[in-house]
Order: structure tokens, then C-alpha cells, then sequence
């Protein structure tokens, strides 16, 4: 069964997608990935997106007007990814996280945009959407959905392993056998990005190599201010996002460390362009070093935490060699890698769990691992939207496979 994954994460920068043809055999499901690719969103539509999200307020007129027009940016990825990697039998589509709610550490609503009628509009096939809410009616965290993947990739690893992504929200998960748990650490990506975005540092919104970071120097007071979030403080199962971790929050914190932002002509440092030292104020890449830094820490103390000998990572922040040399250092004696050495491209690792979530969805299985969002029991996962013709699904299959096998 040929399934198109689809998803934009918290870092909202643009849809990736993975073709991945899948056959049961035995116990072990094989999946060839046959085409992946990545297509940003437009500039416009990033910017909109970008002024919708939490804390800033919008309107449903607002509301309604991205769902369509990201419904439309998923739809000619879509066709785009068929033209590539051949027809497929079911497209699932992520979506665009806009609104995960929160409260007293139980998740009670997400809300993903796009609208998937304009998918199965363009390519005739149907599409699987509105993937994480089951698991939030049976009092899971809705998040991460990868952790089905991860149990089914790394499950055979001796000694335990842990599974990284590291996006807008860094999320772990650690499984030993045929036990798993998963949650959301914190922020990866999403403190870094929002500055770089805010401050015209970079003309993609992120740190590109973690250039930025290594050009500056870690604040300790601000680090502290930074580390002191009650969200770490939360046991697992448990999931954050943007609503948290976003610009104002990085403003909030400054201000708590009595240290203000100055322009660009600050250096690395805390020094001004004619340097004289300046208490009292963060340089941007100084900023930028201190808000990675805090990515290393929070992760490598949950790590430590989990006594797992090898650590799996995938998502955009695996490219930042300063993010993966500051977790190397901090974890000695952890194997530290990319996921890609697992057979799941880093960069796709997200798509090609929800192609996997379709598959499993679509032969009548949970899509869910109860240790991996906290819910209930597992969960049949998704809404369908039909195609240019009737729904027609596969025979259901009576065990889950065992295990995953990516080429």
C-alpha cells in the first residue's frame, strides 16, 4: 500500500512530504521510502500564519482564510509528490498545527488547519486528516505521534534507546523493548527561530548551521532565568508548544533577568560595536547562543534521566552542529546520531510517521502508543475525506506489527 505523508510542524516554514510504499511480511512491516521532498510556504502565507499564532489575537474570518489557503499549499505538494513518486492509495495530511490547548498539564484540544477537501480535490485520492484529536478523547497528550514509529524502529535496540526530534518543540522517546514512553521536553527550534524571524537575522527565520550561536556567547543569568520554566518541572506524558514558547516569551524572560536587547550593532560578547561593555545588555547572537544552549540543557538532562545508551535525532535542529556538539558533550558515553543511520532520513522522519499512521489506520490498527501520549488505550486515528471515488480500504490485519524496517 503506497501512502503520502504530509506534515508542517511547529516551525511552520513549509510542508514536507514522504512516499512510502508499505508491505506486511510476517511480523515485520517494510516500508520503502520512495520520494520526499520539502516546499516552503509561500512568504505571504508564512507571514499571516506567523502574525495568527498565539498569543497574538485573529479572526475567524483570519481562521477560515488559512485553513484554505494552507488546505491549497498542502494540495499542490501533494500533486506535486504523486508526480514523483507515482499514484498513491491514501494521502495523510498533518496539517498545520495552529492551537494545542493545554491546561493544568492534560491536553483538552488541538487544532490543525488546512483543510484536506482541497487535497483530495486536486489528486482523486483520499485523505486521512485530523490525526491527533482521538488520542486527546482518551486523555492522551494528542503528541508526539511519532513515538509509534520510534517503538516500531528502535524497539530490538539493546540497552534502551531515545528517540529525539528536534523542531519547534523538542520531543523525546525512550523505548526499552517492548516498553515506551514519550512527551515533549521544551523548546528546540521555536525560541531560536522566533528571535532570528523578529530580527531579520536570517532571510529564512532560522539559524542557518547554527552560525548565529557560534558566534555568540551563553548569558548565564539569562540561562537561569530560561531554565527556570515550571513546564520542565512536569511529569511525563506531556506536551507544550507555541502557545508557551514563543517571542514574547523571550521578551518576558529578559525582563525577568534585567537584561535588555541591543540593536544590531552589538557583537558577540556583550559589547557594543565600539566596545565598550554594556551591562545590562544581550548582543542578538549572544541571545541566539544563550536560547540554544537551553535546547542542549533541557535535552541532555532528560537524557541523562532516561540511562539510554543511544540517542536517535531527527527534525531541523539535527543539522545544527552546534545544538548536536553541545549534546555530545553533555552526554558522554551516549551514542548520539542522526536518525538517518535507522533508515528514516532526518529531515522526513515526521512524514514518514504519518504515512505510517495512514497504513496503520487504514488496516483497522492504533496509531498510538498509550505510553506515548498517556491516553487511556490506543487509539484508530483520523477523519477520512473521500476521493474521486468510494473509500475503499485494505483487509483489516489482526496484530500490529512487530517491528519497522525502512529502505
Amino acid at each position: 500500500m503506497k501512502v503520502l505523508g504530509m506534515i508542517s510542524g511547529t516551525s511552520h516554514d513549509g510542508i514536507d512530504v514522504a512516499v512510502v510504499d508499505f508491505e506486511l511480511v510476517g511480523s515485520v512491516l517494510e516500508g520503502r521510502v520512495l520520494h520526499t521532498a520539502s516546499t516552503p510556504y509561500p512568504a505571504e502565507l508564512r507571514a499571516r500564519l506567523i502574525a495568527a499564532m498565539p498569543p497574538a489575537p485573529t479572526t475567524l474570518a483570519e481562521v477560515c482564510e488559512l485553513d484554505t489557503l494552507i488546505g491549497q499549499s498542502f494540495a499542490g505538494a501533494a500533486v506535486a509528490a504523486i508526480e514523483a513518486g507515482g499514484p498513491v492509495d491514501l494521502v495523510v495530511s498533518h496539517g498545520q498545527t495552529v492551537y494545542h490547548w493545554v491546561e493544568g498539564a492534560h491536553a483538552l484540544g488541538t487544532l490543525q488547519i488546512g483543510q484536506p477537501a482541497w487535497i483530495a480535490e486536486r489528486t482523486g485520492a483520499p485523505v486521512l486528516s485530523d490525526v491527533r484529536i482521538r488520542d486527546i478523547t482518551a486523555g492522551g497528550h494528542g503528541a508526539p505521534l511519532v513515538s509509534v514509529l520510534d517503538g516500531l524502529l528502535l524497539g530490538a535496540y539493546e540497552g534502551g534507546a531515545g528517540a529525539l526530534n528536534l523542531g519547534g518543540i523538542a520531543n523525546v522517546t525512550v523505548v526499552r523493548g517492548d516498553t515506551l514512553y514519550a512527551y515533549d521536553i521544551g523548546p528546540a527550534n521555536a525560541l531560536i527561530d522566533a528571535v532570528v524571524t523578529s530580527r531579520g537575522l536570517h532571510p529564512r527565520g532560522f539559524d542557518e548551521d547554527g552560525r548565529i550561536a557560534a558566534s555568540g556567547r551563553v548569558h548565564a543569568g539569562l540561562l537561569e532565568v530560561l531554565l527556570d520554566e515550571p513546564y520542565y518541572r512536569l511529569a511525563a506524558p506531556k506536551s507544550t508548544g507555541k502557545e508557551l514558547f514563543h517571542l514574547d516569551y523571550v521578551d518576558a524572560a529578559l525582563v525577568r533577568a534585567g537584561i535588555r536587547l541591543a540593536g544590531p550593532d552589538a557583537v558577540a560578547g556583550g559589547t557594543t560595536a565600539g566596545g565598550t561593555t554594556a551591562g545590562g545588555v544581550i548582543g542578538e547572537a549572544d541571545l541566539v547562543a544563550t536560547l540554544t544552549e537551553l535546547t542542549v540543557r533541557t535535552v541532555a538532562h532528560d537524557v541523562r534521566a532516561a540511562a539510554v545508551g543511544a540517542l536517535v535525532v531527527s527534525g531541523g535542529g539535527c543539522r545544527n552542529p552546534v545544538v548536536m556538539d553541545g549534546l555530545r558533550a553533555a552526554l558522554p558515553g551516549v551514542s548520539v546520531s542522526p536518525s538517518d543511520e535507522f533508515g528514516a532520513p532526518a529531515d522526513d522522519k515526521e512524514a514518514i510517521a504519518f504515512a505510517l499512521i495512514g497504513w496503520l489506520t487504514a488496516h483497522g490498527l492504533p496509531g498510538t502508543v498509550p505510553g506515548g501520549t498517556g491516553a487511556a488505550s490506543a487509539r484508530i486515528l483520523g477523519t477520512l475525506t473521500p476521493g474521486a471515488g468510494p473509500i475503499v480500504l485494505p483487509a483489516p490485519v489482526a496484530s500490529p506489527p512487530r517491528s519497522l524496517r525502512l529502505a
